[in-house]
């Protein structure tokens, strides 16, 4: 299994932007954008579950490659929860209700532009991995949250 790289995150933001879809890069692909050190298999977005956007976001990722069939696409229609895809150029997971975060449009007030990418807040990343009460994601925490601390010395630098 390949690893997530910028490339793909550029193409996944190409790709949204063309066809209008409301999405934030979510999990350890945010943290990565964001300057954590470390790896992940997949693009994790957290995307807007209105009807019109999710039918944008089908587009995009037929645009991007993805191969769906139409129980991926009625499902990404409807914004199921959680819609993991592997039969694309590379391994995105399509989260429309992140555990830790209430709704999209609080994540969105929140969210930060990183290089032209929509980026979760470190916080949202925390809070979404600490209410997976997942081993690993939990096993993560400690790195993440002395992440944070680098990440909001270097925000407040900058302003």
């Amino acid at each position: 299994m390949a690893e997530f790289e910028h490339r793909q995150a550029q193409e996944i933001r190409d790709a949204c932007e063309r066809h209008g879809v409301r999405y934030l890069f979510i999990g350890k692909s945010a943290a990565l954008l964001l300057g954590f050190p470390d790896t992940t298999q997949d693009a994790d977005l957290f995307v807007d579950r209105t009807p019109e956007n999710c039918k944008s976001l089908v587009e995009a990722l037929q645009d991007l490659g993805f191969s769906l069939n139409e129980m991926q696409i009625q499902e990404i229609i409807r914004g199921k929860d959680f819609v993991q895809l592997k039969n694309g150029p590379f391994d995105v997971d399509l989260i429309f209700a992140p555990d830790g975060i209430e709704r999209f449009e609080d994540a969105w007030r929140r969210h930060v532009r990183v290089e032209g990418f929509p980026v979760c807040h470190i916080d949202d990343v925390i809070a979404s991995k600490e209410a997976t009460h997942r081993r690993k994601d939990l096993e993560s925490l400690p790195r993440l949250r002395a992440f944070r601390e680098y990440w909001m010395r270097q925000q407040r630098r900058m302003t």
